[in-house]
């Protein structure tokens, strides 16, 4: 997918690294050390706290990390080990100077957010290793999504891609993700991680190669063709990775470098603190009527942090009653009896909120939204269009603006998506 990539989303501040990618002499890349951000780091700090904060009761890293030393391995013990984690894959697992820096900054630089991501696999893993297993494709590449959104369900990143797999919104129209004004289901771990699968088996049937897969995944399969074409014609990631997109050159790397910091992390001294919600203690049943989060969470007695974690692709807070698209609701085990035992009294209650209407909830849209924007001090088309995911051409089109000049006061005429909404 095209678009800057989550890598590790980080809670904390971020130092900068080192180490760039630049090819060196003949057909082979080393390594240069240079004070640039590494292209796949630099994205840290824009999605960063990307609705991080409703999990995090949930789910918190290890303290211990904060005061334990990282051991230091030779690079014969890391080669050793990812050439006993390719015999378990048919994914190409290689070590080179490359996945050594990413492995230092999983191991060393991020302790705290591995530890964090690891009690998040202990949540989300179960469910994308029985899709995976469904497709009948490597559960090794449960590990992609951790290079993609650190496991954040509600992860956007500055481009619009989102959720736990970064499916821009075209991409995830085009794999059946729904995105309205109530539900974007790019965040839906279930679907979203369907829509996944579904790219990796078509990528491989293309081309027959899973790094092939991961880079085409990252930026499209038309960057890796155009690299095939200028390597020559090769089909071996390695051997084309010069001529891929800088962040590309990297997304591969990075990816061996987690399956490598997941299976080892124990060596690195690296644990994960017990969440307070496993797959297994979670049940899901389909809403039959519009109901929200809140008269949920008092009526059931549930926190909203631990709703908004197990729903995390209601957009307000409320699953509508769509007809033909069934909506699901997740509860803890423990909550799910109450639920279904008062069922009919919860859509009772909201049968007659409707009535009375006394909820005023949004209008249901899959289309672009007509919507006025007033112009705010220090706003100006740019900044504005960003917001809006639009272009600033369309704005003028839409206010009949012959020029950029606009005025704080101004109310202009803006038709936006749905995930913009």
């Amino acid at each position: 997918m095209s678009r800057l990539i989550v890598f590790i989303v980080s809670l904390f501040g971020f130092s900068q690294i080192a180490f760039a990618l630049n090819r060196g002499g003949g057909n082979k890349d080393s390594l240069k050390l240079v004070f640039l951000d590494n292209p796949i780091v630099a994205s840290f700090d824009s999605l960063l706290l990307s609705n991080l904060s409703f999990s995090d009761a949930l789910f918190s890293y290890d303290s211990a990390i904060e005061v334990s030393t990282p051991p230091v391995f030779s690079d014969s013990v890391y080669e050793s080990r990812i050439r006993h984690l390719d015999t378990k894959t048919p994914i190409d697992l290689v070590y080179n100077p490359y996945v050594k820096q990413y492995i230092n900054v999983y191991t060393k630089q991020r302790r705290q957010q591995m530890s964090r991501m690891m009690a998040l696999a202990a949540y989300y893993f179960p469910v994308f290793e029985g899709i995976l297993d469904q497709f009948n494709l490597p559960l090794e590449l449960k590990y992609l999504a951790l290079v993609e959104s650190a496991l954040n369900p509600k992860a956007k990143s500055w481009a619009g891609a989102t959720g736990l797999w970064q499916f821009m919104y075209n991409t995830g129209k085009e794999y059946n993700l729904k995105v309205s004004s109530y539900v974007d289901e790019r965040m839906d771990p279930y679907r979203a991680t369907v829509a996944a699968c579904e790219f990796f088996e078509k990528s491989y049937s293309v081309y027959g190669d899973w790094s092939l897969v991961l880079a085409s995944y990252n930026s499209g399969s038309g960057n890796v063709n155009k690299a095939i074409r200028r390597s020559g014609g090769k089909r071996n990631y390695w051997q084309i990775r010069r001529f891929l997109p800088k962040e590309t050159r990297s997304y591969v790397p990075a990816f061996i470098a987690v399956c490598y910091a997941m299976n080892y992390a124990s060596d690195h001294k690296i644990s994960s603190k017990n969440p307070r919600v496993l797959f297994h203690e979670v049940d899901t049943v389909e809403v039959k009527y519009q109901i929200d989060f809140e008269y949920l969470s008092s009526s059931l007695d549930i926190s909203m942090s631990e709703l908004e974690f197990l729903n995390p692709s209601y957009k307000i807070n409320v699953i509508p009653k769509v007809e033909g698209r069934p909506y699901h609701l997740v509860l803890p085990i423990a909550k799910m009896g109450a639920f279904v035992e008062n069922e009919k009294e919860i859509y009772a209650h909201f049968i007659e909120l409707d009535a009375q209407k006394r909820k005023n909830y949004p209008k249901y849209s899959e289309q672009d939204e007509r919507i006025v924007h007033r112009v705010k001090g220090g706003e100006y088309l740019g900044k504005i269009a960003r917001r809006y995911g639009c272009s600033v051409k369309k704005i003028q089109q839409w206010n009949n603006l012959k020029n950029d000049n606009i005025r704080v006061g101004q109310r202009l005429i803006l038709y936006v998506r749905p995930d913009y909404v």
